[in-house]
């Protein structure tokens, strides 16, 4: 079959409902949860805003807008490699700059929804990956891997989706090992259902915050506060995760979709 024949057939199948289009993304507005770093650094990014310009009335009769306030990572959103240290020095390591070909791929879904349900501080290992690849499959380069977590449950909670006490955040993520791992299988990114990529006590590993500061050293991309992953089967889906164009931008929220067979 060829490319064209193949892209009218997923065309036909998209029309038909054969594949169903899944929403990966939790709502952007003034509840959104949004990251809090410590006190002593000097800024944080703000709440969500939405300021509304006119909506059929005298500032425009025939037109409804608003304009907004929000920071580049939040809600779902993407990482880019300029988000971190250790990926500054790529070119196309920023939003408007970066290989858009990789944003559009295949998805592992590695479930780990009982594990954190009962430790929300769980951490997924290279060991855990392995034993999800021997049961469903090898990781292939270019494709996306996310860690399933039903975090995206808590979102209409700020305090219960950052689960902070007095020892920091607590929620799911990944290991070192993990993160290396998956790095030697070449895929394109990592992703989460929590706040950011990384584990709430992530501080504390060797190095600390391994996929931010693995992923993006290699060139690769992160995706956080995604949602709806629990309706993805663990391989066969494809997510499209494309951030905006934003000049010289580290980040950016997304609408990130997922194509799924029926059935």
């Amino acid at each position: 079959m060829s490319s064209t024949d193949i892209l009218k057939t997923l065309g036909g199948m998209l029309a038909s409902g054969g594949i169903e289009v899944v929403d990966c993304t939790g709502v952007l507005g003034p509840d959104t949860p949004i990251l809090k770093l410590p006190e002593d650094f000097a800024k944080n990014t703000p709440k969500v805003e939405i300021h509304k310009i006119s909506e059929y009335d005298e500032d425009g009769p025939f037109f409804a807008w608003n304009w907004m306030v929000l920071g580049e990572h939040s809600g779902t959103h993407f990482d880019a490699p300029h988000h971190w240290i250790t990926g500054r020095d790529y070119p196309d390591g920023y939003t408007d700059t970066l290989n858009v070909q990789r944003l559009v791929a295949p998805v592992n879904v590695i479930d780990c929804s009982k594990e954190t349900e009962e430790n929300p501080d769980f951490l997924l290992t290279a060991d855990g990956v392995r034993a999800w690849e021997a049961e469903h499959g090898e990781i292939g380069a270019g494709e996306w891997v996310v860690m399933r977590t039903d975090w995206d449950k808590r979102a209409h909670d700020e305090d219960l989706f950052l689960n902070a006490d007095e020892d920091g955040p607590h929620s799911p993520g990944p290991t070192p090992d993990c993160i290396e791992y998956l790095l030697s299988k070449k895929i394109v990114g990592w992703g989460s259902q929590c706040i950011g990529t990384d584990a709430g006590q992530a501080g504390g590993m060797e190095p600390p915050y391994p996929a931010h500061n693995l992923l993006h050293k290699e060139n690769c991309f992160g995706l956080a506060s995604l949602a709806n992953l629990d309706r993805l089967p663990p391989k066969g889906a494809i997510l499209i995760a494309a951030p905006l164009k934003i000049q010289r931008g580290t980040g950016s929220p997304i609408r990130a979709l997922a194509l799924v067979p029926k059935g």
